[in-house]
């Protein structure tokens, strides 16, 4: 399909810069996906939407404060510094990572990390991905833990702060592993998971490490050229379990953002749901036949994304657009720190 197709104008406005005060303060729209009707609700009311045996899946995930700030020592130029994942868990100190500007790395540059530490440039793998490695920094984990920055999107336009490191990152959070938050699952608290609870809506939780196959922009003109980069997930026993129990007593699965339905369809495309954890490749664009998710939980995505292609792929790229030009119009808030989107 033409990218193009899933255009739509977001003004600058309306991309939240910030979260609410208070997490399930949100707005919700809520989209039946085979009528088109709209309404408009809050995401605490979610409850009243979700039904006795429903099947609530969730991302652990959890988010690294993974990126980093370096200057070169020849000349004092600032470079900052996306880590994106570990090499091998036997070499804890070497990273795939997005280095910018790219244009200032030629060859295998030290950078000076801030406030301590090197970062050696090992190999390049073009569209500023480098291999690198950590030196003096100890135990990466911890050193990220105490000096690394919240890898906030760029769309948002500020600093990141201390709050950051709670609000960007979800309850669910257990797994650390990514370097974007799962931002469907920012909505909920404490007493929005026991009202879903009081409701018969029962919990599962999966993991997809979030990285470059989530959040990197379709460049191509065509959906066909664009390549998907890994993305680890996992599958345990217990979600298998509950998602069949759920069938069982026709229940719903309503996969909380975007990480959960590819987990979950990843997981089924060799035409049996088997636990299990590997990789993923999976890109969703209309036509994709779901095989395991029923309801979808999201936040209103950017344009040409492939989280708005799954999106649409979902639920019509008609409808979708639609939907999201009258969020825009009622004034809701777009992207990470923004409002839902329920899609029945």
């Amino acid at each position: 399909m033409k990218t193009n197709l899933f255009d739509y104008n977001l003004p600058a406005d309306r991309i939240a810069q910030k979260p609410l005060a208070k997490r399930d303060a949100s707005r919700m729209l809520v989209l039946d996906r085979k009528t088109g009707r709209i309404s408009h609700a809050m995401v605490r009311d979610l409850p009243h939407w979700l039904l006795p045996n429903d099947l609530m899946v969730v991302n652990q995930t959890k988010v690294l404060p993974a990126r980093l700030y370096a200057t070169k020592p020849e000349t004092g130029a600032r470079i900052e510094i996306l880590l994106l994942r570990q090499e091998t868990e036997g070499k804890l100190e070497e990273w795939e990572a997005l280095v910018s500007p790219a244009k200032r790395i030629k060859g295998n540059p030290l950078l000076k990390l801030e406030p301590k530490g090197e970062a050696a440039v090992l190999e390049s793998l073009g569209e500023g991905h480098f291999i690198i490695r950590l030196n003096h920094v100890g135990d990466p984990r911890r050193f990220l833990a105490q000096y690394g920055h919240v890898p906030l999107p760029p769309y948002i336009k500020r600093k990141d702060n201390r709050s950051d490191r709670i609000r960007y990152q979800t309850l669910f959070a257990k797994k650390e592993g990514s370097v974007a938050a799962p931002t469907a699952g920012l909505h909920f608290t404490k007493t929005l998971l026991n009202g879903l609870a009081k409701r018969g809506v029962r919990q599962a939780s999966v993991t997809l490490h979030v990285g470059l196959g989530t959040f990197l922009a379709v460049s191509s003109e065509d959906t066909d050229a664009h390549v998907m980069h890994p993305e680890r997930f996992e599958v345990p026993s217990p979600a298998v379990t509950a998602i069949k129990t759920t069938r069982i007593r026709n229940g719903r699965v309503v996969a909380i953002g975007t990480t959960v339905v590819r987990t979950l369809e990843s997981a089924a495309q060799s035409g049996s749901f088997l636990a299990g954890s590997d990789e993923t490749r999976l890109f969703i664009t209309p036509g994709y036949n779901f095989k395991v998710v029923d309801v979808l939980f999201t936040n209103f995505h950017q344009p040409r994304s492939t989280l708005l292609m799954l999106v649409s792929a979902f639920a019509g790229r008609e409808r979708v657009l639609a939907a999201y030009e009258e969020a825009i119009q009622k004034g809701y808030r777009f992207l990470s720190y923004g409002d839902a989107m329920l899609i029945l």
